[in-house]
């Protein structure tokens, strides 16, 4: 019960920021966007829609796909991964957004990422199916 309560929640937060990059925070995600990438303002854009469209898809995943809530928990794993080198390219190039104004609080915000891992994880009992599964 309690790990339904969190997915949801998760999958809610999730919906949420997916919702965000698409209308009242789609310039504030650019600055998610890693440095290494190319910097022209329309391709910028479309990283932002798309990763919104993507999040929308994953919460809501994470909320009505009960039956696939494990498969659905890994990919929204994966996923933290695969953004996680633009929190670190925010942080790097001191890239002001989301109120994260100084070097002190863009590398606290970098250790919320293991912790949303963990997150996707343990409330769609991916990480019980990886254990169990050994056995």
């Amino acid at each position: 019960m309690i790990k339904s309560v969190f997915r949801i929640i998760l999958g809610s937060f999730m919906l949420f920021a997916g919702i965000a990059h698409l209308t009242f925070q789609r310039k504030e995600f650019f600055a998610q966007v890693p440095s290494r990438l190319p910097q022209n303002p329309s391709f910028m854009d479309f990283v932002v829609v798309s990763s919104g469209v993507v999040e929308i898809l994953l919460g809501l995943s994470m909320i009505f796909l009960v039956r696939h809530k494990i498969k659905v928990g890994i990919v929204l794993a994966i996923f933290f991964v695969l953004i996680f080198p633009g929190n670190i390219s925010q942080y790097v190039n001191g890239i002001d957004a989301f109120g994260l104004d100084t070097d002190q609080k863009r590398f606290i915000r970098l250790f919320f990422q293991p912790v949303l891992i963990f997150w996707a994880l343990w409330s769609t009992d991916a990480i019980a199916w990886y254990v169990n599964r050994k056995k």
